[in-house]
């Protein structure tokens, strides 16, 4: 094959890959899962650890620093406060739950992208917090708003993602007190998909529910769900004011929030599952209190994110099987408590795509999918223990999102899937190609991986002998040459600008 024969070639399949990576329309909005859960943890375990976290609760207490109002709300509830540390008669913070939604829909400015939080249903969004970006020709470099921008379609192009995220990566170009004007804009305008809001402080979590009553209607925004926001304790035990008072701005805005531990087990917590997930469910249910407390029935959701830590070197390590116990018995406790669940991703601590990556990354997400969590961050892009967020993984780490929706349709019982009348037609001692049955589903039959090379040695030599991230690499820009964005309401695009530029003009840029 000559040359330009290759690169022709090269180029035809890449773009056929492209088109099976991407959706220009909704397919599936969210998965709901059709498969048994997986559970680790037995039900004396999750007796003792829910016995341990009320002790911690009870004995130990939480510390709420830098926020007067919310040791207030504590004392009139009638937990003991000492000084910043709260204690919780046993019993409370779960009569305070119950008032929390065991489900709830995340609304997106394209109804047809609507998603249900909790339940059966999963939902995948991407890589959340780097700092950094890699990609295979700038390799690893500070992010910035046009790589945010860039995440964003490749998301809303993704069916498999169903989420558009919340920090793709950390756009270090812009000034850190009004960037986050330009990442909720960005994500209302380079998708229709649902989004996360700012949590870095109160007043920017009060301009994300600005600008998302000029998105979808003040009353709209009143009455339902339209933004989700992460809100991290400072493990071990102690909440700090930032978080709390953006978790506070969006309780008050009937916006959802997800209260997460975020735990490395041998630094935040125990080196023990059990000890870590006693310690977990403690600081989880203070989190969420508060946003009971705050407004009753304000949409919330148990988060838990566990990773090992290093003993040689103090990194946070990924993949490992300690992890997974961890996720498997706090998705146990979720439902427990009635309320949805975030874990889980495509986490590793590999320093560029390769091998290492994906394996560490397939036993994060894989056990993740089989033990129920419903909102997965981090499904794709993560690398380097987070802080860096790959173009070329994002595509890998897609493909493997596709394959979770597939195995979560579970089996098919339809007369289609018992397929009798192939085995009638084929018989003995003959084989399934030609038959009618196969002809009908040839297309839809299996999954067609956008990543993986199922060809001959020699065609694949032919090819330019393309690793997984050659491909991945083509397809992302193949993806990015194609985006087209969602339409959007010109007058509310321009409120949005307006709105945007007004407030930028209010204050001087910062670094903090």
């Amino acid at each position: 094959m000559s040359a330009s024969a290759q690169r022709g070639s090269r180029r035809g399949r890449n773009a056929r890959r492209a088109a099976r990576a991407e959706s220009s329309s909704v397919s599936q909005p969210y998965i709901s899962r059709n498969i048994p859960l997986t559970e680790l943890c037995s039900e004396e375990g999750l007796e003792i650890i829910e016995a341990n976290a009320d002790t911690i609760l009870e004995e130990i207490g939480i510390e709420f620093t830098d926020d007067d109002e919310v040791l207030e709300l504590w004392k009139d509830a009638g937990a003991d406060v000492n000084g910043t540390r709260v204690r919780f008669p046993k019993g409370l913070l779960r009569d305070l739950l119950k008032s929390a939604p065991s489900q709830f829909t995340q609304h997106a400015r394209n109804p047809a992208r609507n998603v249900e939080m909790g339940g059966k249903n999963l939902v995948f969004a991407p890589v959340y917090g780097p700092p950094f970006v890699r990609d295979l020709e700038g390799g690893r470099r500070y992010g910035t708003i046009e790589d945010f921008r860039n995440f964003i379609k490749l998301g809303y192009m993704a069916s498999p993602i169903h989420h558009s995220g919340g920090t793709v990566c950390e756009p270090v170009d812009l000034p850190v007190n009004k960037r986050h004007f330009d990442m909720v804009y960005a994500h209302m305008r380079y998708s229709d998909k649902p989004f996360m809001g700012s949590v870095t402080h109160p007043d920017r979590a009060s301009d994300t529910v600005a600008m998302c009553e000029i998105l979808f209607g003040k009353e709209f925004v009143e009455n339902n769900t339209v933004c989700i926001s992460l809100i991290n304790c400072n493990s071990p035990m102690t909440m700090d004011g930032t978080m709390l008072g953006a978790l506070k701005t969006y309780a008050r805005a009937n916006q959802a929030v997800i209260v997460t531990p975020f735990i490395m087990q041998g630094a935040m917590a125990p080196v023990s599952a059990a000890g870590t997930l006693a310690q977990a469910l403690a600081e989880a249910m203070a989190g969420m209190g508060v946003s009971q407390l705050v407004r009753p029935g304000a949409p919330v959701i148990f988060g838990m994110f566990s990773a090992a830590l290093s003993m040689q070197s103090g990194a946070p390590t990924f993949g490992t099987p300690e992890p997974t116990l961890v996720i498997s018995a706090a998705a146990q406790l979720a439902r427990r408590l009635r309320l949805p669940f975030r874990s889980g991703g495509s986490l590793c601590g590999a320093k560029i795509p390769d091998a290492q990556a994906a394996y560490e990354s397939s036993n994060s997400l894989v056990p993740a999918v089989l033990c129920g969590v419903n909102f997965m961050l981090h499904g794709a892009g993560w690398l380097e223990g987070g802080l860096v967020s790959s173009y070329e993984k994002f595509i890998m780490d897609v493909d493997q999102l596709g394959m979770m929706e597939t195995l979560c349709k579970g089996y098919d019982f339809s007369e289609n899937g018992q397929a009798m009348d192939a085995i009638r037609e084929v018989g003995p001692g003959n084989h399934f190609l030609g038959c009618q049955h196969t002809q009908d589903n040839f297309e839809t039959a299996f999954y067609r991986s956008t990543i993986a090379d199922n060809n001959s040695f020699e065609q694949w030599q032919a090819e330019g002998s393309l690793r997984a991230v050659d491909r991945a690499s083509a397809i992302v820009k193949d993806m990015l040459a194609s985006y087209e964005a969602p339409e959007i309401d010109p007058g509310i695009d321009e409120a949005l600008l307006e709105f945007i530029a007004k407030k930028k003009d209010s204050f001087p840029d910062s670094n903090i």
